[in-house]
């Protein structure tokens, strides 16, 4: 089935995270993939917030790989930025797939330079720029 979340601009995001973490169900391994500036990072803050994580702690982890947040309920949340990453081994260095098999939320970005690495069950969301500066997610499950 393939599902579409329209962003009209910034103040519409907390309404389109919400509808996104009801919309993805289960799914804890979910990779955005879109072009510069399309707001990957923008996005992944709203989530992040809606599930009680504090504004001012997410921040692309584009240095570190990955950062963890915690939930209001107190579990992990991991946000990875693969922008720098020139070769899968890198990933690995950084115990990628303990991340993947946590079970708990990996949000990530820049997915497209680790794709051989990705368990099948990812979900893979586009995030792409309509005409008028809106933002349209969509995703097949």
């Amino acid at each position: 089935m393939r599902h579409q979340i329209i962003i009209r601009d910034l103040s519409d995001l907390e309404r389109a995270a919400r509808e996104f973490l009801s919309e993805i169900g289960d799914n804890k391994l979910v990779a955005f993939f879109a072009p510069m500036g399309a707001g990957k990072t923008t996005f992944t803050t709203a989530v992040c917030k809606v599930l009680g994580v504090s504004e001012d702690a997410v921040s692309s982890p584009t240095f570190a790989i990955v950062n963890e947040y915690r939930s209001a309920s107190g579990e992990p949340i991991y946000h990875f930025d693969f922008y720098r990453i020139s070769k899968p081994a890198e990933a690995l260095d950084i115990g990628l797939y303990e991340y993947l098999d946590s079970g708990f939320l990996c949000l990530m970005e820049w997915p497209e330079n680790i794709e051989d690495l990705l368990p099948d069950e990812t979900l893979r969301v586009s995030i792409s720029v309509l005409p008028d500066g809106s933002r349209c997610l969509s995703w097949n499950d």
